[in-house]
Formats: structure tokens, C-alpha cells, sequence
């Protein structure tokens, strides 16, 4: 029984050792399978971390150029909306060219239409523009006669223009010798008034002027002409009278008479006679005329004026300037 056992047990070993090698070999190859697989795995990896290294670089690459592109977009942005304003106004002037083009092809048709009517026009149309035509010749020619009698008429204007210059120049010449007259008139008239009057302070001449002062002529706020006044203006009636037969018959002559009063306001009495010195001056001034003409110089040689007390000859409140300023001018002038 011993020996049964140890033949069983005798051939049991061997195919122990050969599944064991058998499993050995097994394992050795899947080490070697896995040794191979890692080495390889290993390498793939290093090339993966190489790539992801690369591609990493790679976006921050694309990452500044993006940051740079942005810029570029704003800027290329920019320039797209300033093209479509470009674009927006190019087809507003398209637009209106296209409406003006509308116009102008109406207007083409339409002298197209009047072209084509003119051609339809009848005889009697045609006959009567002919007409039209010659009536606006004749228009034409009577244009043409009255122009021409314009020029005519000008040249007459300039030749009367002309004439007229002359007379204006012959008529100032005898104007300037009628006042050169007239001033010696004046001169003789003052001289032989001056020897009428006699030497007097209160009678005296200044400018064209003989100046008598009030006083000789009226008393204190009175308008009657006193004696001794009258018998003063009796010879001035006469010296005038005497002289106007030696003043030319074409000078219109005049002896003004000019009444003035002193600065001095009325008194409550003169007051109740002249409202002012304007009044009272023009009352002296109408009395002398009054007194001229009855005494036989003609009206119409005579004109009363008033200036109050306006134009005094001297300045000042005293007695004697107030006497100086109370006055009445005589102007031997022209009306």
C-alpha cells in the first residue's frame, strides 16, 4: 500500500512542476507585457506632457494676439460704421440723382410732347406766328426810331443843359453885381442917415445894421413912439425915401425892422400890458413900421420882426448893457 502511494504521489509531482512552470511563464510574460506597456506608457506620457507644454505655450500665444486683435476689431469696427454712414449718404445721393433723373426725363418728355405739337401745328398756327413774327419786327424797328429819338432828345438835354449852365453863370454874376449894388446902396443909405442923425452914442451902426437903442424911440415899457422918437424916424423916412430912387429897379428891397429887448423880466405893471419881452418887442417893432408908412415910405418896402430878448449885443445886467440890448435894428436887405 506504501509503495501504491508513493507511485501516485511519483507521478502527481511532474505535472505539478509543469503547471507551475507553465504559470511562471503566464506570469512572466504579463511582466513582461506590463513592463513593455509601461515603458511605453511612460513615453507617451513624456510626448504628452512635451505637447501640453507646447499647446500651453501655444495659448498664451493666441491669447496675447487675441488681446491685439481686439484692438484691431474696435479700430476695424470703427472704420466699418464710418463706411456704412459712407454707404448711408452715397445711396441718399443715389436717391436724389434718381429723383433728378425722374425730373429731367419728365422734362424730356415734356418738350418731347411740345416738340411733337409744335410739329402738329396747322397752317393757320404757322400763318399766325408768321404774323406775330412781323408785328415784332415792326415792334423791333419802332424800338430802334425811338431809341434813336432818345439820342436826339439827350443830345438836345445836354445842348439846353449846357445853355442852362450859362444863364445860371450869367444870372450869379448878376446877382453877385445886383448885391454889390444893393451893398453900396446900403453904404450911401447909412452914410446919408448917419448925417441926418448926427453923431450920437445911442444911435451907431453894427455890421449891416443902423441900431437905435430903444430909449431914443419909446419910453420905460411903453410901445407909443415918443416925440423926440418920431422926430428920429422922421429923418430916417426921409433919407430912405430920398435914397430908393438910386436902388436898382430889379433888386427887390426891404428895410427890415428888428425889435429887441433887454434881459430884465417885465414888472408886475408892464406885466399888465405884454404877457413877455417877446410881445413888448414885437409891439415896438410893428409901431415903427406903422410910423414908416405914414410918413410916406411904401408898405411893402417894410417887414417887422421880434426877437425878445434872445440876441443880446452885450453881455451883463448893468444899466448901461441893458440900454445897449434894448434896441431897434434898421437892415436895408432884400426881401
Amino acid at each position: 500500500m506504501a509503495r501504491r502511494r508513493s507511485r501516485n504521489d511519483a507521478n502527481i509531482w511532474p505535472g505539478f512542476v509543469d503547471g507551475l512552470s507553465t504559470l511562471l511563464l503566464v506570469v512572466m510574460f504579463v511582466l513582461s507585457i506590463f513592463v513593455v506597456a509601461q515603458f511605453y506608457l511612460g513615453e507617451e506620457l513624456a510626448s504628452k506632457d512635451s505637447e501640453l507644454a507646447r499647446l500651453t505655450a501655444r495659448i498664451n500665444s493666441l491669447a496675447e494676439q487675441l488681446g491685439l486683435a481686439e484692438s484691431e476689431r474696435d479700430a476695424l469696427l470703427s472704420q466699418v460704421l464710418s463706411l456704412e454712414d459712407t454707404i448711408d449718404a452715397k445711396e441718399a445721393e443715389l436717391a436724389a440723382a434718381i429723383v433728378a433723373l425722374g425730373t429731367a426725363e419728365s422734362a424730356v418728355a415734356a418738350s418731347a410732347e411740345e416738340l411733337e405739337a409744335e410739329k402738329a401745328l396747322s397752317d393757320e398756327q404757322k400763318s399766325e406766328i408768321a404774323t406775330l413774327n412781323a408785328q415784332l419786327a415792326a415792334l423791333r424797328r419802332q424800338l430802334a426810331s425811338l431809341q434813336e429819338a432818345l439820342e436826339a432828345a439827350e443830345a438836345k438835354d445836354e445842348a439846353q443843359q449846357a445853355q442852362i449852365e450859362n444863364l445860371s453863370q450869367r444870372l450869379n454874376a448878376a446877382l453877385a453885381q445886383k448885391v454889390q449894388e444893393l451893398a453900396e446902396v446900403r453904404s450911401r443909405f447909412f452914410e446919408a442917415l448917419r448925417n441926418a442923425l448926427g453923431d450920437r452914442d445911442d444911435i451907431r451902426v453894427v455890421g449891416d445894421r443902423f441900431v437905435f437903442e430903444s430909449d431914443i424911440l419909446f419910453g420905460s415899457c411903453s410901445a407909443t413912439i415918443s416925440d423926440a422918437g418920431q422926430n428920429e424916424l422922421e429923418k430916417l423916412a426921409r433919407v430912405l425915401l430920398d435914397i430908393r430912387g438910386q436902388i436898382p429897379t430889379e433888386i427887390n428891397w426891404v428895410l427890415r425892422v428888428d425889435g429887441h429887448a433887454d434881459q430884465e423880466p417885465l414888472g408886475p405893471a408892464c406885466q399888465a400890458r405884454f404877457r413877455d419881452n417877446l410881445q413888448l418887442s414885437s409891439e415896438r417893432s410893428m409901431s415903427v413900421v406903422r410910423y414908416l408908412a405914414g410918413a410916406g415910405v411904401p408898405e411893402r418896402r417894410l417887414v417887422a420882426a421880434a426877437f425878445g430878448d434872445d440876441q443880446p449885443l452885450v453881455s451883463g445886467f448893468d444899466a448901461a448893457s441893458l440900454a445897449q440890448n434894448r434896441r431897434i435894428e434898421f437892415k436895408l436887405t432884400e426881401r
